[in-house]
């Protein structure tokens, strides 16, 4: 027997609890599936946990808008709802003189991307703000914090169940199809028919739309996917902000972050592999510890644990200039009622709530002129 619902959103990770709030929020029937036994068993459970502030990005690209937007939507959505969260603000540090121009590249993004000032801080101001970090020169982001995302996400899907949706764990959607005007979504133990449908499934998204069979008008982007490390500092940490180098190929450098306990963790590498692979290598430690030397050079190497690891669903191939989001609605497909998230990586925590608001609008139109934005009701 084949169930009627109105919407389906397929992913159960920040970003798909984000927009399944969204679109509950605007009157519709939701029903969220996920593949794993918990939500956000993947990329949102295995990230730095930062909000960023959009100071990487170039000007007028998806990352720098939504980024900008949601870090103010998701600072007063966390304040609003109790999230754990704490604005600790960024020191980017330049190690070498050769790095100084990267710094003002970051004032000049930072401004236009409408994501505020970032005071340049001369040798001994860095040492003022950082007193274990060495570093030529820096720029301080005050707006960057950190945040609970597993108390977010849970947040998020009980506005979803407070507005009669439903989440359904250990659910893969098996194959979809398009049925009359919507969707058909066939799962191991039901059928479900949807007039809209969100693919929100993260590491799997290219792949996932590539096996529709639906008539996309568009090409499919290719899945590329960056494994990235992280180690913790065991004991005191000598950090009271996020430290972070300057950024690399494929990711933001092995950085400096804080959890709400204020412990430090070291991190993400990048490491391009074919599949998502969740092993620790401890081979890298090796490379940790030159990297964090470059700007923390008292680092005790037995201090150094590893932690954890997490994959980064790219669209663009190694050595290429990275990709912006893609949220490709009919619009771009030409299937009415489709979304499509692909290459969520960061700063897709901190832009989950900007990003709802988008998929929402591509689904159903844009808010009128003075409507209350729904994202930040509770």
């Amino acid at each position: 027997m084949v169930e009627q619902v109105d919407t389906v959103v397929i992913g159960a990770g920040v970003i798909g609890l984000a927009c399944a709030r969204a679109l509950a929020h605007a009157g519709r029937e939701v029903v969220i599936l996920e593949r794993h036994t918990h939500i956000g068993e993947e990329i949102s459970s295995r990230n730095s946990e930062v909000i960023h502030a959009g100071i990487y990005y170039p000007e007028h690209s998806a990352k720098a808008q939504l980024c900008v937007r949601g870090k103010e939507l998701l600072y007063r959505y966390c304040a609003d709802h109790q999230i754990p969260h704490q604005r600790c603000g960024k020191l980017i540090v330049a190690t070498s003189d050769s790095q100084l121009d990267v710094l003002r590249d970051y004032q000049r993004r930072a401004r236009l991307n409408g994501a505020g000032e970032l005071p340049w801080l001369e040798q001994e101001a860095v040492r003022r703000l950082e007193p274990a970090v060495r570093g030529v020169a820096g720029v301080y982001s005050e707006t960057t914090g950190i945040i609970d995302s597993h108390a977010l996400m849970e947040s998020l899907l009980g506005a979803v169940e407070e507005r009669s949706g439903a989440l359904a764990l250990g659910t893969n959607a098996l194959h979809v199809a398009s049925a009359g005007t919507g969707f058909r979504i066939e799962t191991a133990d039901l059928e479900l028919e949807a007039n809209l449908l969100v693919n929100a499934t993260g590491l799997s998204a290219p792949t996932f739309a590539a096996q529709m069979d639906v008539e996309h008008r568009d090409g499919l982007p290719q899945a590329y996917y960056a494994k990235g490390h992280y180690y913790q500092l065991s004991g005191p940490s000598p950090f009271s902000h996020l430290v972070y180098p300057i950024a690399e190929a494929g990711g933001l450098g092995v950085h400096v972050t804080l959890d709400l306990g204020g412990a430090a963790r070291f991190g993400p590498d990048v490491r391009w592999c074919d599949e998502p692979d969740y092993q620790f290598d401890e081979s890298t430690r090796e490379d940790f510890v030159s990297a964090i030397r470059s700007y923390y050079p008292d680092l005790d190497e037995s201090r150094l644990q590893p932690g954890y690891t997490g994959v980064r669903p790219k669209i663009s191939p190694p050595g290429s200039t990275a990709a912006d989001f893609s949220i490709r609605g009919p619009a771009e497909h030409g299937v009415p009622g489709l979304v499509h998230l692909f290459g969520i990586e960061s700063p897709g925590l901190t832009a989950c709530l900007a990003i709802a608001e988008r998929v929402k609008a591509q689904l159903l139109g844009p808010d009128p002129p003075g409507a209350f934005v729904t994202e930040v009701q509770p």
